[in-house]
């Protein structure tokens, strides 16, 4: 049996990127926090759901639109995902999601 190129059954479902997680672009460009989505309706790259781009504060009201596939998830340095205003728990439980949804590559230790 052919696989149909376009039958999404067999797709993963897409894993958002929760608000508040601490990434970087991976350009090597600034880093911030996940503060939503931002759907839009011209324009290059969207996320797997089609519509969205992630919208990333970077500090002092500066905002950068980005794909999922252009971030790295930043991590403490025992591997939790790194979050706004969360506790270990928390960030344990997202970030087991996250590792299963993500290549283990879009996981980098923070610097700072």
């Amino acid at each position: 049996m052919a696989l149909n190129r376009t039958d999404t059954t067999t797709q993963k479902p897409w894993v958002r990127i929760p608000n508040g997680t601490m990434v970087r672009h991976r350009d090597g460009g600034p880093q911030g926090y996940i503060d939503g989505l931002t759907e839009l309706g011209i324009g290059p790259g969207r996320n797997p759901d089609g519509r969205t781009q992630y919208r990333i504060n970077t500090g002092e009201g500066e905002r950068l639109l980005a794909i999922d596939d252009d971030l790295l998830i930043l991590t403490d340095q025992d591997g939790l995902v790194l979050m706004l205003r969360e506790k270990v728990p928390y960030r344990s439980y997202i970030s087991t999601q996250l590792r299963a949804a993500f290549a283990a590559e879009r996981f980098v230790k923070s610097t700072s």
